[in-house]
């Protein structure tokens, strides 16, 4: 896909870089991989210990798949052959320049790796009796590209070099182009693990799972129930109170004899409770 950016008047604007440091180190690491596993040929025995195979994933232990699968591609022999590298590390350079410059390396890898592993992990229970390698880095990359929609939504995009699309459809195009797959025939394309990385993409960009901001939140929540059942106590027993002063001042009008059984039942629960929760005031 060709591109060039248009700046809106008034946007902030990154100048990319022909490579930031972290999509460098990314795509380094997935040709390298990839030269590495055509020379040996044993991409079957490859991407069956390093893709992310869902029947066996759990049932043999094999717990580093959901991270090493996003660095193996299809071979070059295959059908879809390395375009399958060529598109994923282009997507991922295309748009995650811009990113990194403006998130920083650190939360641009750890961005990119959640998207990755957790794309993998929801392929996984969707496809959990399969037995085929799920392979390559399309859930980090849909992730990556969902977060250069939602960040810059109006850059102009040049589809081949022609057909001009903002960001933001582009995001609706792919994410529709895979959910549709995912109704469609199979056609060797994990749809699901696309679908997958968008999903989880946009989660955390709209929420802050800070685990600081979840012990707040659960701190907050206990000390208002406590709060509220203190206030409860409180006017039940106000509530109380108020009806033993009633009954006590009949008594001294009448008696204990004259009290009805209903409010001689209530004195004795209210001398019951009273009793649990300490003096009456």
């Amino acid at each position: 896909m060709k591109y060039r950016l248009h700046f809106n008047p008034g946007e902030t604007a990154y100048k990319p870089q022909i490579f930031t440091e972290a999509i460098k180190i990314l795509i380094s690491i997935n040709f390298v991989i990839y030269v590495l596993q055509s020379l040996a040929g044993k991409e079957d025995i490859f991407f069956r210990l390093f893709g992310l195979v869902p029947n066996v994933f759990i049932s043999e232990l094999m717990l580093w798949q959901p991270f090493t699968y996003m660095f193996f591609h299809a071979p070059y022999y295959s059908s879809v052959g390395i375009s399958h590298i060529l598109l994923n590390m282009l997507g991922l350079w295309v748009f995650g320049r811009e990113l990194e410059q403006a998130w920083g390396k650190s939360k641009f890898l750890k961005y990119y790796f959640l998207t990755g592993i957790g794309s993998g992990l929801i392929t996984y229970l969707f496809q959990i009796n399969s037995d085929n390698p799920v392979i390559g880095a399309s859930g980090a990359v849909y992730g990556i590209l969902l977060a250069y929609g939602i960040s810059f939504p109006n850059r102009m995009l040049y589809i081949w070099g022609l057909i001009p699309v903002r960001s933001i459809w582009l995001v609706v195009i792919m994410g529709s182009i895979a959910f549709f797959g995912l109704l469609g025939r199979a056609d060797g394309i994990s749809h699901v693990t696309h679908i997958s990385g968008m999903l989880i993409g946009y989660i955390l960009l709209k929420k802050k799972w800070q685990l600081a901001d979840i012990i707040f939140a659960m701190r907050k929540k206990t000390v208002e129930f406590q709060v509220q059942r203190k206030e409860d106590r409180a006017l039940k027993k106000k509530y109380i109170n108020r009806d033993i002063d009633i009954i006590l001042e009949k008594i001294k009008e009448v008696g204990f004899s004259g009290l009805s059984n209903e409010e001689q039942s209530k004195l004795y629960e209210a001398s019951k409770n009273l009793s649990k929760s300490g003096q009456r005031d």
